[in-house]
């Protein structure tokens, strides 16, 4: 009984062993992101884009900066790869 309690508990090291040596040389990142940095990457994006509509609603971005950063935000960018200028600057 010993022996076999034993021979159980050194395949499970091994089958640890084999796992971490896998994981060391396999790739950094699996193939699809865990559901919960998806949900923080949607949530930073929404959030970027409803600070986006309240400039234009508020008229601190022309259309031209506004539909830049839009496009941005549907390619998966918080920030625009090229500032556009605003109008103005902030109110006195």
């Amino acid at each position: 009984m010993a022996a076999l309690i034993a021979a159980l508990i050194g395949l499970l090291i091994l089958t640890a062993l084999v796992y971490d040596i896998t994981r060391l040389f396999g790739c950094d990142e699996p193939r699809r992101p865990p559901l919960a940095r998806l949900r923080g990457r949607r949530a930073a994006l929404e959030a970027a884009e409803l600070r986006v509509v309240g400039l234009r609603l508020h008229h601190r971005l022309d259309a031209g900066a506004y539909q830049q950063r839009m496009s941005s935000l549907s390619h998966g960018r918080r920030t625009p790869a090229h500032p556009a200028s605003t109008m103005g600057g902030r109110p006195g």
